[in-house]
């Protein structure tokens, strides 16, 4: 399949060597900035600078492709997504936003194409998970989803460092959640819902985020009566953000607390990814509770290979699954495709996902 990959970033670099790697497909890769193009010269693709903020430019880059992964920030996903119309190509992405994510479904009313945006990890394999357990209920009463990208070694105020984008983060952390509760779907408010639980004798804190439960509410409507997302903190994470955020009206200002991240906020590649759902609900009459709970952890590198975070691990993995299932004949030709509509067998299978079957499953949960 000839695939463009847009973005050489932090999650673009792992993306470009797990596709180039199984030699299945013809693989370019364009970014602006010419020296993060330059660290993928070594594998088996081409790689070309472009301004990927134009949407002309972005047009002609896509004509005669077959798909488009695209690994730019969030802000660029519609623009990506109607250029990958326009062109006739599928369109993968990795967007947590739900204003983007509901424009790319228009998009895909009556498209010949494919399009499914959200393939990473939260959300993406989250959802695939969840609404795998989902299906074993006969009434289901609370689907939870929580999921965590954090430092190994947490040594700062925050407990935490940079491991993503951080204006993925920020709009995380400043826009409303949909969730269901006592049956009805609502706008649930960013860092509320602030909870706390132990996993393998660690302490964490978990609040209400935006993006990560993808479209499992349609998906769920009229089935479940809770359904939420929430990020995993450690304990002490949430107050100072509150404090940035509300109290010091940052999330009326992004530019200028992303500048205060970025210049505060060490980014780390020794972090440790979290994923933690639970549903339960009624089989065969009896109140039973399901529970899926993975630590995948990032890779010092080795043998050649480099090293790589855990969010870069299973972000990067999510898409390429899916990309990897869509050609396989696994999932829809054409329309929008949402992230449930992968059989979680089919993905802890598949090559890429693999990550998640074979990282540590968490045997006690307090």
């Amino acid at each position: 399949m000839r695939i463009t990959l847009l973005g050489a970033g932090h999650i673009g670099q792992t993306i470009a060597r797990l596709l180039s790697a199984r030699g299945d497909d013809e693989l370019t890769v364009l970014d602006r900035d010419e020296a993060a193009l330059a660290r993928l010269h070594t594998l088996p693709l081409r790689a070309g600078v472009a301004d990927t903020r134009d949407a002309a430019v972005l047009r002609q880059a896509l004509h005669g492709q077959q798909a488009v992964v695209n690994a730019l920030p969030y802000t660029m996903a519609t623009t990506v997504a109607t250029a990958a119309r326009e062109a006739g190509c599928h369109y993968f992405d990795l967007t947590e936003d739900v204003a983007a994510t509901q424009a790319i479904r228009r998009l895909a009313a009556d498209a010949p194409t494919a399009f499914m945006p959200q393939c990473g990890l939260a959300p993406g394999f989250i959802g695939i998970v969840a609404h795998h357990l989902a299906q074993g209920f006969d009434t289901l009463h609370e689907v939870k989803m929580r999921v965590g990208a954090l430092p190994a070694f947490p040594t700062n105020a925050l407990k935490y460092n940079l491991t993503w984008s951080v204006d993925g983060l920020i709009n995380e952390y400043c826009h409303p959640c949909e969730a269901i509760h006592e049956g009805r779907r609502i706008d649930a408010l960013p860092l509320e819902g602030l909870e706390h639980f132990s996993m393998d004798g660690v302490e964490y804190e978990a609040f209400n985020t935006s993006g990560g439960l993808g479209t499992l509410c349609d998906t769920l409507a009229g089935r479940v009566q809770t359904l939420d997302y929430k990020s995993v903190r450690y304990p002490g994470h949430h107050a100072l953000m509150k404090v940035l955020l509300e109290e010091l009206r940052l999330k009326h200002d992004p530019r200028t607390l992303t500048d205060i991240l970025r210049r505060a906020v060490p980014s780390t590649m020794q972090d440790v990814v979290l994923v933690f759902v639970t549903v339960s609900g009624l089989r065969d009459g009896v109140l039973l509770q399901e529970v899926f709970a993975r630590k995948i952890f990032a890779e010092r590198g080795g043998d050649g290979g480099p090293a790589q975070s855990a969010i870069q691990i299973t972000t990067a993995a999510g898409i390429c699954a899916a990309v990897d299932l869509f050609r396989e004949g696994a999932l829809p030709p054409r329309g929008f495709i949402r992230q449930e509509q992968v059989a979680l067998p089919d993905f802890l299978a598949n090559r890429f996902g693999q990550v998640y079957q074979q990282s540590r499953q968490v045997q006690s949960i307090g």
